[in-house]
């Protein structure tokens, strides 16, 4: 997929998405999957296994549930819902921009025009290869845009005809796929993201009018088996580089994602034990009011731990006692950093979404 690095998931609708906040009227169980598909996200980033891609399709989870929470948004005038998402989502790219920014022009960065893409990410913001893995997440940021830009016209369409749009909305990825790809340069990705996502951004739709609640479990069912294995097909007789990642290969991650994420927002599980765990409630709760913060920062973590073991082991004790070798150190250190993070700049998020700034939800 263009203009990516190793993607997992995010950074996805009940309630709020990486772009949207936090707040009442919560689905449990959309909250948990967007909860543990940021998990997912750091712990690809951090071991880079191909297989959790088809153990948890993060992203199509996320897209699913960021356009059910779009679809019930647009119960309110457009324009104004559009200027609410920018406004969430801009503001924390903003920040984040102006520190990787500063430390990009530290290790030699000389930006040009193309800086303009930080303000409004319509396409891939640019970057020196110094800060390439901070970055390069800004792909999924940078497709939640057009889709919140997109969405009226593609509600409007979909709730013309339900079923034949969210099947038609398969078509652009199988011709992108037959033409070998998109355009080249920044439109290229854009388009390409796009439509490998459709069908997910659509299932939320569907989702939020009640049109999967209409479809029989047997129908669902039936379909989801042949998504399942056309995706897993094409992803192991597709392979980049050896690799069966779907992150690599559009087609494979487009049906995978749809019978996945089909089978998700379907058969959705009350989930009342959640509210009976106070700790895994709380857990659930920060990592969804924060899930911006998460996504944009878990690779500058990732980035950071690498010192910060380098450190340890100039600590006799450390060198001693801690596998300081292990990617399970530098996936441990990197959680501690992205706590940080929340506690240092998750308030940002609350001022984007005109609340009261707070340490923690």
């Amino acid at each position: 997929m263009a203009g990516a690095h190793r993607r997992g998931a995010p950074p996805a609708a009940a309630r709020t998405d990486p772009a949207s906040g936090a707040g009442g009227g919560r689905d449990r169980w959309f909250d948990l999957l967007r909860a543990f598909a940021l998990v997912r996200v750091v712990t690809y980033h951090t071991f880079e296994w191909p297989w959790l891609g088809l153990v948890f399709p993060s992203m199509g989870v996320m897209f699913a549930l960021a356009g059910s929470l779009m679809a019930r948004s647009l119960e309110r005038p457009a324009r104004q819902v559009i200027r609410g998402r920018l406004r969430r989502l801009l503001i924390p790219l903003w920040v984040f921009g102006l520190v990787i920014g500063v430390a990009m022009l530290l290790h030699g960065w000389v930006p040009g025009a193309d800086v303009l893409y930080w303000v409004l990410p319509v396409g891939d913001p640019p970057g020196n290869v110094w800060g390439e893995q901070a970055w390069a997440v800004l792909w999924y940021l940078r497709t939640y845009l057009w889709f919140v830009l997109l969405s009226p016209a593609l509600l409007r369409g979909f709730r013309l005809a339900p079923v034949p749009v969210l099947v038609l909305s398969l078509v652009p990825v199988l011709a992108l796929t037959a033409l070998g790809g998109g355009p080249d340069g920044r439109l290229g990705s854009a388009v390409s993201d796009v439509s490998v996502f459709l069908f997910c951004w659509l299932l939320g739709f569907a989702q939020r009018d009640g049109v999967l609640d209409r479809l029989r479990p047997g129908q669902v069912v039936a379909v989801v088996p042949v998504l399942l294995a056309a995706g897993g097909w094409w992803a192991l007789h597709h392979r980049v580089d050896g690799s069966y990642d779907l992150d690599d290969i559009p087609l494979a991650q487009a049906l995978w994602s749809a019978g996945f994420v089909l089978l998700l927002l379907r058969f959705r599980p009350a989930c009342a034990w959640l509210g009976r765990r106070a700790v895994a409630a709380r857990v659930v709760k920060v990592f969804n009011a924060r899930a911006v913060t998460v996504y944009l920062w878990h690779e500058v973590a990732l980035m950071a731990s690498v010192p910060l073991i380098d450190l340890m082991w100039n600590v006799p004790a450390f060198e001693r006692h801690l596998p300081l070798a292990s990617t399970w150190l530098q996936f441990g250190v990197a959680w501690v950093l992205v706590a940080a993070a929340v506690v240092l700049l998750g308030w940002v998020e609350d001022v984007a979404a005109k609340r009261r700034p707070r340490l923690l939800p």
